[in-house]
């Protein structure tokens, strides 16, 4: 009986073991084969499977469309051909002030009526240093014309080297109307003081010293100084010399042939150099010297002339003479009287007149005085407007 047991309970025991097998692998399962798993799209179909003995037959596709025929594309325009561009022109080489000026020249003398067949005007609106400019010069043959200075007369010598006069001032057309000058230019320089006029530049007429160059000047921190000062003049022997003069407290005039070089000392019969005699028979002063013996020296600084702006462009007035006697009266336009002309420095000045020959030439007052009559027509705009009264003319016939 107990062996019947024990073959009943071995056979219950087997009956489980057998349903375990049966049951179907799960992920947690480590026998689990991946490749077993439904794919998704497989378990979309499980439930339906269609014959595939039964495919639909598909429907008759649609016919395509004819395609539009293609636009021919317009044809392009022909490209204009580009124009040929300018050959640049080469700029000019500036010309450096204080050397010959070379620049072009106009006749315009027929321009002011009749004139002597030895006195030529000429016109220049040659660019110098780039600047437009506006250049009258009037020409003289002086084996033929004649020249002189008109000036105001200084007081009678009271000891204290006055420069004051009793005389009016004259525009140059009042000088042009008082005689028979075809050509006038304003002259040196002067000034106004409480209702007294004077003059501070030199003036020969017929060998009478009508006025002097001022004997002093203030610098800055109005320090007394003692330059000496231009004049052009023409000697009794008839020679023609841009020089330096002073003049002491007897009205002594002291002729130099190099300008004081320092002017705190007063200048003497052998300071700054040997004088020479006071043989002048017409003169003019002014300043700086331009040209000395051919060579420009543009001495401002000697003569103590920053009031005149040196080496600023302005209008201005000067007077030369070339090695073969011809005289030259020079004035150019500024301040913007016509447009984009300023004018000139005293430098280029010098280098106008040497490029013209001169030899000698010394610088006149210039700016507002600066004015130039042929036949008493202007040449230039004077900038202030209308002609400016002046202390002395240098007058051409």
């Amino acid at each position: 009986m107990r062996n019947m047991i024990d073959i009943l309970l071995a056979v219950l025991l087997l009956c489980p073991f057998y349903s375990c097998d049966d049951v179907k692998e799960y992920p947690w399962n480590d026998a689990w084969d991946q490749t077993e798993q439904e794919t998704p799209e497989d378990s979309e179909n499980t439930d339906s499977t269609e014959d595939p003995s039964d495919p639909e037959t598909p429907g008759d596709s649609e016919e395509p469309e004819t395609p539009e025929e293609p636009v021919e594309p317009e044809e392009p325009e022909t490209p204009v051909e580009p124009e040929e561009p300018e050959t640049p022109v080469e700029p000019e080489t500036p010309q450096q002030p204080g050397e010959p000026l070379t620049l072009e020249w106009t006749d315009v003398s027929e321009s002011f009526g009749t004139l002597p067949s030895y006195i030529t005007v000429k016109k220049s609106t040659s660019a110098i240093s780039g600047k437009k400019t506006l250049i009258y010069v009037a020409e003289a043959d002086l084996a033929q014309a004649q020249w002189d200075v008109w000036s105001v007369k200084i007081k009678a010598n009271d000891g204290n080297l006055t420069e004051a006069t009793d005389d009016s001032y004259k525009t140059p057309s009042q000088v042009y109307a008082d005689g028979s000058w075809p050509v006038v230019i304003n002259g040196g320089y002067f000034y106004s003081q409480g209702g007294q006029n004077y003059t501070a530049s030199l003036a020969v007429s017929n060998s009478e010293a009508l006025a002097y160059n001022i004997g002093y000047e203030y610098d800055d921190a109005g320090k007394m100084l003692y330059p000496t000062r231009a004049v052009f003049c023409q000697t009794k022997d008839g020679e023609y010399d841009a020089c330096w003069t002073y003049t002491i407290w007897n009205r002594t005039t002291y002729v130099y042939s190099s300008p004081s070089k320092d002017q705190t000392k007063v200048p003497t019969p052998t300071y700054p150099s040997s004088t020479g005699e006071f043989r002048m028979q017409t003169a003019v002063g002014g300043g700086p010297v331009l040209i000395d013996n051919g060579k420009c020296v543009n001495t401002y600084k000697e003569e103590v002339f920053y009031g005149i702006g040196p080496e600023s462009s302005q209008p201005r007035t000067a007077i030369g003479v070339t090695a073969d006697r011809k005289m030259m009266f020079f004035v150019c336009e500024g301040r913007e009287m016509t447009a984009g002309v300023a004018g000139l420095t005293t430098a280029e000045v010098a280098g106008v007149l040497m490029g013209l020959g001169c030899v000698e030439a010394i610088n006149l007052d210039g700016g507002g005085s600066s004015c130039m009559l042929v036949n008493g027509q202007e040449t230039i705009k004077v900038s202030d407007g209308s002609q400016r009264a002046v202390a002395s003319t240098v007058m051409l016939k």
